[in-house]
Parts: C-alpha cells; sequence; structure tokens
C-alpha cells in the first residue's frame, strides 16, 4: 500500500483550502468536481463513481467529502483503496472535526454556513435567489426561496484567519442581508483547517489514519457510519 499512487478528488469548495497543502508534487493528481452536484445525492454519486473508476491503476484514493446526504454512499472502492473523512456534513471539514460541528449544531441549530469556498463556487441564498428570477420569475423565486430557507434562524461565515473574514466578508453581509427577510442574523465564526491538513498528511502516510477517517479497502464500499 506504501507504493499506491495518491489521488486526490473532492468537491470545488475545497479547491482553494486543499490546494495549500497538497504537496507540490502531487498537485497535478487532483480533479475537483462541481459543488452543484450535491444537491441531488444520486447525481454526486454517480459523478464520483465513474471518476474513481476512471482511475486504472490501482491508487489511494483521497475523497475531498463528508457523506453528503447519502451522496457517498454504496461507493464501491474497486481495485483502488479510498480515504475519507468519517463526517455527515463537509462544514464539519471546515470547522476543524466532527466534535466541533455538533458542537457549534447542539448550540446554534438552524445556522446556514458559508464558507470562501461556498461563495467562490456562486452557492449561496443569494445567487440561487437571483438564478430562479432569472428562470422561473420572481413570485415563483420567492416561494422556493420562502419554503427552502423559512426555518433557518442565523447565517455564519466559517473563516481560518481574519484575512479569510475580511476577503469575504462583504459578499457574505450581502447574502445575510437577503437572509434577513427570513429573520436571519449574520455572525463570524473562527474555523479550523486543521481536519484538512491532517487528512492530505493521512493521505500521505495511511498509517496515521485514526477514528477520524474512514479507510475503504479494495473490493469495498461507503457505508453510513451512525
Amino acid at each position: 500500500m506504501e507504493n499506491l499512487p495518491i489521488i486526490f478528488i473532492a468537491c470545488r469548495i475545497f479547491e482553494s483550502l486543499l490546494s495549500r497543502y497538497i504537496p507540490a508534487e502531487l498537485k497535478n493528481r487532483v480533479t475537483f468536481l462541481d459543488y452543484g452536484l450535491h444537491r441531488i445525492p444520486k447525481q454526486l454519486n454517480k459523478a464520483l463513481q465513474a471518476e474513481i473508476d476512471s482511475v486504472a491503476t490501482p491508487s489511494l484514493i483521497m475523497l475531498g467529502y463528508g457523506l453528503c446526504g447519502n451522496g457517498l454512499k454504496d461507493i464501491q472502492a474497486g481495485i483502488h483503496t479510498l480515504l475519507l473523512p468519517k463526517t455527515e456534513d463537509c462544514i464539519a471539514i471546515f470547522l476543524g472535526s466532527d466534535e466541533a460541528y455538533r458542537r457549534e449544531f447542539n448550540a446554534h441549530p438552524g445556522t446556514y454556513y458559508l464558507t470562501g469556498g461556498w461563495l467562490e463556487a456562486g452557492s449561496d441564498p443569494l445567487k440561487e435567489y437571483e438564478k430562479y428570477v432569472e428562470k422561473y420569475g420572481q413570485q415563483t423565486a420567492d416561494f422556493v426561496m420562502d419554503e427552502q430557507y423559512k426555518n433557518y434562524k442565523r447565517i455564519a461565515l466559517v473563516g481560518h484567519s481574519e484575512e479569510d473574514l475580511a476577503e469575504y466578508r462583504e459578499r457574505a453581509m450581502q447574502v445575510a442581508d437577503y437572509c434577513g427577510r427570513w429573520g436571519m442574523t449574520y455572525h463570524e465564526i473562527g474555523g479550523s483547517d486543521s481536519y484538512v491538513r491532517r487528512l492530505v498528511s493521512v493521505a500521505t502516510d495511511l498509517s496515521q489514519a485514526d477514528d477520524a477517517f474512514l479507510v475503504i479497502p479494495p473490493g469495498g464500499k461507503i457505508e453510513g457510519w451512525q
């Protein structure tokens, strides 16, 4: 296993973050998939499986995803070894651990999270609204958005440094201003890059894997862990 080539396949929201830590000699082995795939888990599953199956040589494939609404459930390793974070939601990766995410979730349910990666990928309620208006008209767009977001209580920008927060604050506050229609309040949270750093480190030395990660051997598949 030590001699397996290392491949990275991740959601595009992690592009800027992962790019900081992937070794220079491995940067040409990275594929980022469209963030929009997560909206329909079956489509994410199909696209990710196709990407894994396209790798002809047995490899260690690191997946930059959480379980994503069961979008990764039943993904087949095939001839490869798969490595991924053991978390339901990718926000845990931005916060630094699944435990940090659960603490935040329990303390502040009804939070919509923003990160630089999401904003760069063009995914936020304001962007969604603008697309719906263009496609369906304002009345339908208002109805769809109200049904989707009416139960959220706050919107939180997650950054790993003051520089991160400052870079994306203006856009995040524009989104928060729109989300005020549902009474959401704006907050900022200091996240951690420790999960991403460990994920890359484990990919280069699988012996470091602990219960924060899933390692799927050749012939295995990803299953839920709750």
